[in-house]
């Protein structure tokens, strides 16, 4: 095994800006504390928190690298004192605060996961910020069970794409919306029972067509605002709204009444300011109930784009635009 360096590439820029800020500079390789592994990154991927991140509007929890970056794969290269020292050279993907924009970061062992034979490492770094998202969110959160009809807006995201992949797993019927035909011509031919272009119509009246005015059993939304109301008129008797993102508004105006005589349920979560502890409980259920369908090539995440490490600022630049397909990844190779 190569040697550790002291010093890596990563990007950290030093004030918020546009994707031109995002540039490769030298930084110290972390030590891992005593329940961290030291990962070599292979890959990293992109998700709209980092976005946020690069502008100014979403700051690393307290204790996390500045550098951006919420998942990983690569492989074990050194452990801190409480992790068994066999674990090094094993390939993982890990969950991160921050961080995974670099050829080296260091995470608590319980946020990894093995890596099996069935993904290649782009694949691997697509999968912990969305599956852990979607997990403790659809189906902890919102409680969807099998033959339970959920919407899901963002349906060609990564947050999207990765519903898609867990519903058509675990016997949910999904709707999704998206902003063109194309988009919903290939979250279709992803699995979807139905998608919505939100552009040509109302998602509200289209639900509840497809569900012959029953309305769905969960809501997962990332839009909010004037978005969280008209999730709603969507839900069924008992149904569960969450949110997990306010792309379109951090307030909404919401029928009181209307959601006791229906008794709704409306919750939310945000996943990275959660703790070690809590993130690893989730990695363990994740390791039970997904992972033996990701290693027996049941699941694999939907690939947009890779863009290498230095053009970190075009791979911004594609998700800003709103055309990706899923998810987008940087790779470490030089």
């Amino acid at each position: 095994m190569s040697e550790i360096p002291t010093v890596m590439r990563a990007i950290d820029p030093d004030a918020p800006g546009g994707a031109d800020v995002l540039q490769v500079v030298e930084r110290p390789v972390p030590v891992p504390r005593a329940d961290e592994v030291l990962i070599r990154v292979a890959a990293a991927g992109v998700n709209r928190p980092d976005v946020l991140q690069r502008k100014g509007g979403y700051a690393p929890p307290p204790g996390a690298p500045s550098i951006p970056g919420l998942e990983v794969s690569g492989e074990i290269v050194a452990v801190g004192d409480d992790v068994p020292r066999e674990m090094i050279g094993q390939p993982v993907c890990a969950l991160l605060a921050g961080g995974g924009y670099a050829d080296y970061v260091a995470v608590a062992y319980g946020q990894c996961l093995p890596v099996p034979e069935t993904l290649s490492m782009v694949e691997a770094a697509a999968i912990p910020e969305t599956l852990f998202t979607v997990w403790t969110n659809l189906f902890e959160r919102g409680y969807a069970g099998e033959g339970d009809t959920v919407l899901v807006h963002g349906g060609t995201s990564g947050i999207g794409t990765m519903a898609i992949a867990l519903a058509n797993l675990f016997g949910l019927t999904i709707i999704v919306t998206a902003g063109s035909a194309d988009k919903c011509t290939a979250a279709v031919a992803l699995g979807a029972d139905h998608a919505i272009n939100y552009n040509d119509e109302d998602f509200v009246a289209r639900v509840k067509t497809i569900t012959e005015g029953r309305g769905v059993q969960v809501v997962l939304d990332m839009v909010g605002g004037d978005y969280l109301p008209r999730n709603l008129q969507c839900l069924a008797e008992d149904g569960r709204h969450v949110s997990i993102a306010v792309q379109g508004g951090m307030t909404a105006t919401i029928p009181i009444f209307d959601i006791m005589r229906r008794r709704l349920t409306l919750t939310g979560s945000t996943l990275r300011p959660r703790d070690t502890a809590f993130k690893s409980l989730v990695a363990d259920e994740l390791a039970r109930t997904v992972w033996p369908h990701v290693e027996a090539g049941r699941l694999h995440p939907v690939i947009d784009r890779t863009f290498p490490l230095d053009q970190a600022a075009q791979a911004h630049e594609r998700m800003e635009a709103g055309s990706h397909v899923g998810k987008i990844v940087l790779v470490m190779e030089e």
